[in-house]
């Protein structure tokens, strides 16, 4: 670690540097010291900063490579051809299949969160715009911009990007949260515990979120043409729940940037369904602690199979 001192007009600020290698890049972690600090006073924030930067650097390095999983040849190209487990055929939706599959999705995912609306509700919202009186005006607000996120990935370019991951989040919260669109800012942590009070996950610093989300659309982009479209759906799903880049709402965003990804490969979208939840959690959980993606392949692959029931098959 060594200090930094760069001036702004006639202030002079101090930073705690830290370099590290991370697989075949260096990485560089600041944190912020203090304006025009006397000999002791840097020294006393050298002191409390340390600790810090070792916590950051730590994280950073839990957040490895996002795929590292040991797949062999054979599966990949399972995967490539729809094969495995599941026999998923490449397809276009129809506009009423798109209908069915918007009003399954808002329900499931938001209900996944906590949403209370009910299938019916949903379905009288957005065919009808009826609003259920006994919802809240935020669970209202959220099945309609839900919606609306699915048809604005149908209607997209663009893979991943800074800006589509927080396009999808202003659309789906405009008017239920202020930080709609929002990056967590410096200082918010995000720490996610079951119902005994269990931290289940930590979310990545907030100083490290834009630099991590860049260094996942930059191992997509290098990818794209490489791997499985399921497998670079997972993997950015995974990897971006895993850094939760902001304060609220980053399990239906990353379900959408997996859908998303899906359809840039012409695959039909993926529903994770409500009461697939628990099996949902528990294989994000088993990629964060163990690089594993293949519970996450499996899960989509069962509901790939469950959306032919729900849509209709052609």
């Amino acid at each position: 670690m060594h200090v930094e001192t760069r001036r702004a007009g006639n202030v002079k600020k101090y930073y705690l540097a830290h370099s590290f290698r991370f697989g075949n890049k260096v990485r560089k972690i600041r944190h912020y010291l203090g304006s025009d600090l006397s000999k002791e006073q840097l020294e006393e924030a050298i002191k409390n900063a340390g600790d810090i930067i070792r916590e950051k650097t730590a994280v950073y390095k839990k957040i490895r490579d996002p795929f590292r999983t040991a797949i062999s040849p054979a599966e990949l190209e399972q995967l490539k051809t729809l094969e495995a487990k599941g026999d998923i055929r490449i397809r276009h939706l129809t506009e009423e299949e798109w209908r069915l599959f918007t009003e399954r999705f808002t329900y499931d995912t938001n209900a996944i969160e906590g949403s209370t609306v009910t299938p019916a509700e949903v379905s009288g919202m957005l065919e009808k715009n009826q609003w259920p009186k006994e919802r809240t005006k935020w669970e209202i607000s959220e099945t309609y911009g839900l919606a609306e996120a699915v048809k604005h990935i149908r209607n997209t370019k663009t893979h991943i990007s800074l800006d589509l991951i927080k396009r999808l989040h202003e659309i789906t919260f405009r008017n239920s949260k202020p930080f709609g669109g929002k990056f967590r800012a410096k200082g918010e942590e995000v720490v996610v515990a079951d119902r005994h009070g269990t931290v289940v996950h930590r979310g990545a610093p907030s100083t490290l979120v834009v630099k991590l989300l860049e260094d996942l659309i930059s191992w997509y982009d290098k990818n794209k043409q490489t791997y499985a479209p399921m497998i670079l759906a997972v993997v950015v799903h995974n990897q971006f729940e895993t850094i939760h880049p902001f304060r609220d709402g980053n399990g239906r965003v990353g379900r959408l940037l997996l859908n998303n990804i899906l359809l840039k490969h012409d695959l039909p979208p993926v529903n994770i369904e409500l009461r697939n939840r628990k099996e949902y959690y528990d294989a994000l959980r088993e990629y964060q602690n163990n690089d594993n993606i293949r519970p996450s392949i499996e899960l989509v692959l069962k509901e790939y199979r469950n959306l032919r029931k729900t849509i209709g098959k052609r």
